[in-house]
């Protein structure tokens, strides 16, 4: 009996671990300029927002340090209704802005970080550091097929799968 309680607590310990396929986010970064509305350009597909286009996040920063993150989408299905889910977001280390965590379903909370921005935030890579989530995001919906692609190639580089992104706008 002993043995298998030994055996639950080691599987349980192991699934709470993140093996992170990337450690390196944006230096520096100010969390102030990433606030805003931002457009979803590119995705690898998630649970999140399966059968959803045209999708948003505005980041809205509290007095506190912390930030409201409000993600919106179309469905495909029924392109006239609007799928929309809220979440509050922290950064747990002062010393790394760029790494985010959210919550959508307190108490549990998600690593959000950001792996590349332009200078002037209109342009970001994001996802989570364990390489199962990640999007190219933009302040514009219209952007030059070049940068994306660049984008894209610097995610290759860290390891990410983005032959399985997808364009998700149909603005």
């Amino acid at each position: 009996m002993k043995y298998i309680f030994s055996v639950i607590l080691s599987l349980a310990a192991a699934s709470c671990s993140s093996a992170y396929l990337v450690n390196d986010t944006v230096k520096p970064f100010e969390t102030g300029k990433y606030m805003g509305r931002w457009y979803e350009i590119e995705r690898l597909p998630n649970k999140y927002e399966d059968g959803l286009e045209e999708c948003t996040s505005l980041f809205t920063l509290m007095d506190d340090g912390s930030f409201i993150v409000v993600n919106e989408g179309r469905l495909i299905s029924d392109r006239t209704r609007i799928k929309q889910w809220k979440g509050k977001g922290m950064v747990p280390d002062k010393t790394y802005p760029s790494k985010m965590k959210i919550s959508f379903n307190w108490p549990f909370s998600e690593d959000y970080w950001v792996f590349k921005i332009d200078g002037d935030y209109t342009m970001a890579l994001v996802g989570s550091p364990s390489g199962d989530a990640l999007w190219i995001i933009a302040r514009d919906k219209d952007l030059d097929p070049r940068v994306i692609l660049d984008f894209k190639n610097y995610a290759a580089k860290l390891g990410f799968p983005v032959k399985l992104m997808f364009r998700s706008l149909a603005y």
